[in-house]
């Protein structure tokens, strides 16, 4: 035999594994199992913490997703616009001073530091009554039984001027997934801490905190990835506001964002905000 064959074979064979691990670094989020750990925090809620299967430039790159059933949770709008001499507060603040399970960024807000970018309203009060471009609202509080609890209504798909007389509360923000369930997001190159609400295929709301900074787009992706049922997304905050307070029998969890520029500098603290969603149990489950 020649004796180039066996080095022939070895390049051969070297050249393969290399280009195997090519193929695989270069596969799609989806292609990847994500790490996933739930707790059980009580009748209807829960706490998963998911390994995003693309690894950011800083932070641990962890996915933190609450799971709340509906028939055991009613959701509040709470502003500080409702409130005399009312100011903003941290979600652990709202939570503490109000009786909330949980709480969440309700949407962006403009510089007079109480009003929402778009529509935002709730039986007795209005806070913003402009609806904006916007396609998505999360509506709550529903009027009649034979609806879902809990709805993100996205525009392209769903008849509005309907659907906005079945719900008390209504807060208009930034799509991400499409009732069709397409990413919205152009690729960006902007990268921050994200709050995100979004509703799965069972009808089970999450609140969604990501700290380690991720473009839209590439959340998106990352989520749609992911064993969460996921159906409809939009976007809640961005940067340092970013927050999502947790407090139940077993224990609080609060998770804080940061600015992109903050990254390697980051401070771990709260900072106040308007306008959040926040959830109490029910006295007795609602199907």
């Amino acid at each position: 035999m020649n004796q180039k064959w066996p080095i022939l074979i070895l390049w051969l064979l070297v050249l393969y594994v290399a280009a195997l691990a090519e193929a695989q670094s270069q596969k799609s989020p989806a292609d990847h199992p994500a790490v996933v750990s739930w707790e059980n925090l009580a009748t209807g809620l829960e706490l998963g913490v998911l390994q995003s299967p693309q690894k950011a430039e800083i932070g641990d790159s962890l996915i933190r997703v609450l799971r709340i059933d509906p028939q055991y949770y009613r959701f509040r709008l709470l502003s500080a616009s409702a409130i005399e001499k009312g100011q903003p507060l941290t979600t652990k603040q709202w939570s503490l001073k109000y009786g909330l399970a949980a709480a969440i960024n309700a949407s962006m807000y403009q510089k007079d530091f109480k009003t929402s970018v778009s529509l935002m309203r709730t039986q007795g009060h209005i806070n913003n009554p402009k609806l904006s471009k916007d396609m998505t609202i999360l509506a709550c509080g529903r009027k009649g039984s034979d609806i879902p609890h809990v709805k993100i209504i996205d525009r392209e798909c769903d008849d509005f001027q309907i659907w906005k007389n079945q719900y008390r509360t209504q807060v208009q923000s930034i799509r991400m997934i499409s009732c069709t369930g397409n990413n919205v997001w152009q690729p960006q190159s902007k990268k921050y801490s994200t709050a995100v609400i979004g509703t799965d295929h069972q009808n089970r709301v999450l609140f969604i905190h990501v700290q380690s900074p991720y473009s839209t787009h590439d959340l998106i992706n990352i989520l749609q990835s992911l064993p969460l049922d996921i159906d409809r997304a939009m976007y809640t905050e961005g940067g340092a506001e970013a927050q999502l307070f947790v407090m139940t029998a077993s224990g609080e969890h609060e998770f804080v964002g940061f600015y992109e520029s903050y990254f390697k500098d980051a401070p771990s603290f709260s900072l106040p905000i308007p306008n959040i969603i926040g959830i109490v149990p029910r006295d007795k489950p609602n199907p």
